[in-house]
């Protein structure tokens, strides 16, 4: 799938290097060398963007998968670990803002590169720095990583391949949900692996961070252009860069409380269903995998979902689907948690598919690279804002309620606002629109 994304990618790149000269009207095409060398960035790009995706989640679902392990190595109560729970979209919406502004200064890919590292850093330490402050500071700097890599992918791909935005937002989705898949999987195996050392578990997963720093290094001089050039098959000018207020937008506004809805869900399920279903009577590794299906269903759906999104006008009837799934499936959370354990795995999965959606609205809902690192800025961490009280709430509750009842109609509850803005948020509309600034 990789090569038939690179080739179609190539194809368009190639396309836009035809030039033409303003004096003389005639058209050139760069040597074949200066092709293949564009040919093998983008092979190398396209890797690159695959093998960042996998590593921003497996920081968070490896530690839901042992979450009861390290609890009691370092004597959490279940109000911290919500708090824990909570560091997530917390750093997202603290170091997301900072992207931008990092991306225009040092480059998008020397940013995400930078990210990887800091990623790989922070999973090698903290299972090792004993202490509960000591392992949510170490666990920080690698979603610090996550975080900054989250906002410039949606810009890379709206730069890089204008013309494959749904393709590439599901490849890249598709691999992020494989990644968060592997890690709640196999998390407990290989710890019990390792001789049941949960320090170990956490570790492991440090390697996977490594190895996507190498197809950035090459990227880290190369700085992301300033304005958006010429379309696919055309020849246009650079588009002058629009100066945009993107609180004036209702659609940014819409777009950011989706996405601060559907990552308050995520989060809750990353931290907490695999304890729920451990609560429940299922065992430790089957609750592990529980887990897993419902990240795993977004590795097929994370590539359909946002194609089908490019190609209709409005994304409301997606929204309404990944809903209605959820509630189903809370529902059955709810009335009976480990008898129908893998349907409302199955289901949560789907509904769970509202963040390549999120992503690729995003890139829908602005027509410049500019106005998309704008959008995907100010959605990301204005949405992870709103999402930060969800887990610590979950565990809150859980903790005095003795239960699961209320965490699961919290849930079920959040999940109607999010289908409301989710339909706003899917009009066909841009921000530019409704943002430009005089």
């Amino acid at each position: 799938m990789m090569g038939v994304m690179a080739s179609e990618e190539n194809r368009t790149i190639t396309s836009t290097t035809v030039r033409t000269s303003a004096a003389s009207g005639v058209r050139t095409v760069p040597g074949a060398g200066a092709g293949a060398t564009r040919g093998w960035r983008t092979r190398l790009l396209v890797v690159g963007i695959v093998l960042a995706a996998l590593n921003l989640r497996p920081a968070i679902t490896s530690l839901g998968a042992l979450l009861e392990e390290v609890r009691d190595g370092l004597g959490m109560s279940g109000s911290v670990a919500g708090l824990l729970t909570s560091v997530p979209p917390l750093c997202f919406a603290v170091f997301g803002v900072t992207a931008p502004r990092l991306a225009r200064r040092f480059g998008a890919g020397a940013v995400v590169c930078a990210g990887m590292v800091a990623i790989g850093a922070g999973l090698l330490i903290r299972p090792y720095v004993g202490g509960t402050a000591a392992f949510l500071a170490t666990s920080a700097l690698a979603l610090m990583g996550i975080a900054v890599s989250n906002v410039l992918m949606p810009v890379i791909v709206k730069r890089r391949f204008p013309d494959r935005v749904g393709s590439m937002t599901g490849l890249y989705s598709m691999a992020l949900a494989l990644g968060t898949a592997t890690a709640a999987a196999v998390t407990v195996p290989l710890t019990d692996a390792l001789g049941g050392n949960w320090h170990s578990g956490l570790a492991l997963w440090a390697a996977l961070a490594a190895a996507a720093v190498l197809p950035w290094l090459p990227f880290v001089r190369a700085r992301e252009p300033e304005h958006d050039g010429a379309r696919a098959g055309r020849d246009t000018p650079a588009e002058a860069p629009v100066r945009l207020r993107v609180t004036r937008s209702r659609t940014a506004w819409a777009l950011a409380v989706f996405f601060g809805l559907q990552a308050t869900a995520a989060y809750i399920t990353m931290g907490w269903m695999a304890q729920i279903f451990r609560d429940a009577g299922v065992p430790a590794g089957t609750a592990g995998l529980l887990l897993a299906v419902i990240m795993v269903m977004g590795v097929p759906l994370a590539f359909v979902i946002p194609r089908l999104a490019t190609r209709l006008p409005h994304q409301g009837p997606i929204v309404l689907a990944l809903g209605v799934s959820g509630l189903v499936g809370y529902a059955g959370l709810y009335f009976a948690p480990a008898a129908g354990a893998w349907a409302w795995a199955l289901l949560l999965g789907v509904a769970n598919c509202a963040f390549p959606l999120a992503l690729t609205m995003v890139g829908m809902r602005a027509r410049t690279g500019a106005g998309v690192a704008q959008l995907s800025a100010f959605a990301q961490s204005t949405g992870y804002l709103i999402s930060i009280p969800g887990p610590l709430l979950v565990g809150v509750l859980y903790q005095h309620s003795g239960g699961w009842g209320l965490p699961i109609a919290l849930m079920a509850a959040l999940m109607i606002p999010q289908m409301i803005v989710g339909v706003l948020a899917g009009r066909p509309r841009t921000v530019e629109d409704e943002a430009t600034a005089p």
